[in-house]
């Protein structure tokens, strides 16, 4: 097939972006693909046109545009098929307020949080109690997000992202390991339980992309039964979210109660990424776990265009 490779974009996460596109790229041709690789950044107005020509849109984004459902939108207006979750789902699991409305609608047990889509006025305080972790409403990868245990360093870090446009998000500190389950399909992959080794002591982006920052042990040497509500629950959240093909939950256990941080629509996808390890538990190599996200990606939307690819 040929296929769209779109990477990059301009969003913070974009150097992760175009990093595993590479390696992406590499396992596509392996499988046969003519592979074309596009950077919206340096050419949204030729994702459309693009599309035409191709007969399948591989997408490696991270955060905006990409996680948004913004390309997708655009592909679907044309008809290229492409994995993962459409543009629906794709925005509501990246607001992660929207999104913790919706497991709290669905009864799953996810942190307590406090959403500031605007900067509060002074001497402003959380209703929920310090230590808390700030995150930018709609960032990915760990990115500006930090650790609050004294109200002295509240405002300094909810500024820090309110001043690059982003609503905030107060989450309680949930103590305990930290673990990772994705869905491939409609089926849950084993767990992966993270361990970081910085000095953060929690998985942020340097434990995220930087070697030998983070243990990540897959299968999760985790109770049987926890493994399992851990699963049950992410499935729930993908479903709940209207997700499709492939995502990833990330979790804080916490005296053996699991609780739902957020999903990821367009998790990491380098050969050594928390994803495709799960799949490599599950006999899938990564070529294969692309041809698997491919033919799922198929399956769902097919080509709309009667095989025509536009004019030429």
């Amino acid at each position: 097939m040929r296929i769209l490779l779109i990477a990059g974009g301009w969003s913070p996460e974009r150097d992760v972006s175009l990093s595993g596109a590479r390696g992406i790229r590499a396992a596509l041709e392996s499988l046969g693909h003519a592979v074309t690789l596009l950077d919206p950044e340096r050419g949204l107005s030729r994702i459309i046109p693009a599309a035409r020509e191709h007969d399948f849109a591989f997408l490696n984004l991270h955060g905006r545009p990409g996680e948004d459902g913004l390309i997708q939108a655009m592909l679907d207006a044309v008809g290229c098929p492409y994995q993962g979750s459409g543009p629906a789902g794709s925005f509501l699991a990246l607001d992660k307020a929207a999104a913790k409305e919706v497991f709290r609608h669905l009864g799953l047990p996810t942190p307590t949080w406090e959403y500031a889509p605007t900067r509060p006025a002074p001497g402003w305080k959380p209703a929920i109690s310090l230590p808390v972790f700030v995150k930018p409403n709609l960032g990915g990868s760990s990115l500006g997000m930090h650790r609050v245990n004294d109200l002295r360093d509240l405002a300094p870090a909810m500024d820090g992202i309110f001043s690059v446009g982003e609503g905030v998000l107060l989450e309680e500190c949930v103590p305990g390991m930290e673990v990772t389950c994705s869905i491939l399909g409609a089926e849950p992959l084993p767990l992966i339980l993270i361990r970081p080794l910085t000095g953060t002591g929690y998985f942020d982006y340097r434990s995220k992309y930087e070697p030998k920052q983070a243990e990540e042990i897959c299968p999760a040497p985790i109770d049987p039964g926890l493994a399992r509500r851990i699963q049950d629950i992410t499935l729930a959240a993908h479903q709940g979210l209207g997700l499709s093909g492939y995502s990833r939950g990330d979790f804080m256990v916490r005296d053996g109660a699991p609780f739902l941080l957020e999903m990821n629509t367009l998790p990491g996808m380098t050969a050594t990424s928390l994803l495709p390890q799960s799949a490599a538990a599950v006999g899938l190599d990564f070529p294969a776990l692309l041809a698997r996200l491919i033919e799922l990606g198929l399956a769902e939307r097919g080509d709309k265009r009667g095989g025509k690819r536009g004019a030429r």
